[in-house]
């Protein structure tokens, strides 16, 4: 048998170009660095929701803030953001100001300096407010991003930490990790109090709790995750030991926690005189929704569920009774499995960020940017590895995100449900 009849009997198949390419494609990318992984994937989000963003600002009719089809940076300071640069440029406010019933008016007291501060002092390198206040919320959502990358490997393989980073950086409200917001900020904070939290690094808990104080709240809810870690360690200090200094420690951390989750009602009461200016602030926003009313812990869910029933037609006992079911639905949801393999540190805080919520805030149209600061969940919606699972949830999120940006943040007419 001659050579070439049996080459021409086993003919070797050429190799398909594009199974080599991206075969190469997905060998570059494992070699990538964490951190640049991290930076592309953030960085393709915040491409695609500017894209989203300039799409809906093309849709936005003129309002007390801009024209009709305003730019990026005017659409991305809206609402609350205009807060941010009264305060940055003029400050707070001396004498609590009156509304027409002789109650707090809404104020800039009810925002806490960090950020405003923050975005002043980028001005000082010749940038504009608006956009200095939209590189300083880009560039924390950044820093939160490769905090939470970290804190996810502590409990997820690779892939996984890096699709809850995707999950992270395209939630439906992230777009305000690039708007004149202090959210992002806030992120950053608490990703950093988790990961040290969990390695056990109390003492940078501190400066990092401080800055937490003076940017979002949530410091209170922190000291909660703090009180049940302490006794979490101390029930099981036989098989993992916790000697007298750490736990004098996390005391002393959990205690200026609460210290610093009071600073700022105590700043509001030292300079404006009024003992309940920063409560009465806060109670001035939802007064357009039950009027003025006294701050009931335990009480606002359940008043807000009864409005929303009555507002839509239903009776008010539906909404009460919805308001149940979620909370049920909540403490569920911290037992599931793939919550579990997140570890008790991060269902700590997740369950003292939920009870701090239903103890005082009122559910209305800012509750989906609320709830934000439980996104180390992403963590648990990241385990599934099947395709399809991956796929439909990113494109979920995606249209979740495009459905926020148009029905929430977009202005319509006189809106009186800000995000």
């Amino acid at each position: 048998m001659s050579a070439d009849s049996v080459n021409s009997g086993s003919a070797v198949r050429e190799p398909d170009p594009y199974r080599v390419s991206r075969r190469s494609l997905r060998v570059r990318w494992r070699l990538l660095p964490w951190w640049v992984k991290v930076t592309l994937v953030y960085l393709a989000a915040r491409v695609l929701t500017t894209i989203m963003v300039i799409e809906v600002a093309r849709q936005q009719g003129p309002n007390s803030w801009t024209g009709a089809k305003p730019g990026y940076l005017d659409f991305a300071s809206l609402w609350d953001a205009r807060w941010y640069e009264i305060i940055g440029i003029g400050g707070y406010p001396r004498e609590l100001p009156l509304a027409d019933d002789g109650h707090v008016a809404e104020n800039a007291w009810a925002f806490l300096p960090l950020y405003p501060g923050a975005t002043e002092a980028a001005t000082l390198l010749g940038l504009p407010w608006k956009l200095a206040a939209v590189i300083v919320a880009v560039t924390a959502g950044y820093g939160a991003a490769l905090v939470l990358h970290r804190l996810m490997l502590r409990f997820l393989e690779p892939d996984r930490a890096l699709f809850a980073v995707v999950l992270f950086s395209i939630a439906p409200v992230s777009p305000i990790m690039q708007f004149g917001y202090a959210e992002s900020l806030g992120f950053l904070w608490v990703a950093l109090a988790l990961l040290l939290l969990v390695d056990r690094r109390y003492g940078w808990l501190v400066p990092v709790v401080l800055a937490w104080a003076f940017t979002r709240p949530g410091a209170l809810a922190f000291a909660l995750t703090l009180g049940l870690h302490f006794v979490w360690r101390w029930w099981h200090r036989d098989r993992d030991p916790f000697p007298p200094r750490e736990q004098l420690v996390v005391i002393g951390v959990g205690l200026f926690t609460v210290l610093a989750g009071f600073a700022w009602p105590l700043i509001v009461w030292g300079v404006t005189g009024q003992v309940d200016g920063y409560t009465e602030t806060e109670l001035a926003w939802r007064s357009a929704y039950i009027g003025r009313q006294e701050l009931v812990p335990l009480t606002p869910w359940f008043q807000g569920g009864a409005w929303w029933a009555t507002w839509v037609g239903l009776p008010a006992w539906v909404g009460i009774a919805a308001v149940g079911v979620l909370a049920v639905g909540f403490a569920a949801m911290l037992f599931l499995p793939a919550v579990r393999r997140l570890g008790v540190d991060i269902r700590f805080w997740l369950a003292s960020y939920g009870l701090y919520l239903f103890a005082v805030f009122f559910p209305q149209s800012s509750t989906f940017r609320i709830l934000a600061p439980l996104f180390p969940i992403v963590g648990a919606l990241a385990v599934p590895r099947a395709r399809w699972y991956r796929w439909s949830i990113v494109l979920l999120l995606i249209a979740l995100q495009y459905w926020w940006l148009a029905g929430v943040w977009r202005v319509d007419d006189y809106d009186w449900t800000p995000p």
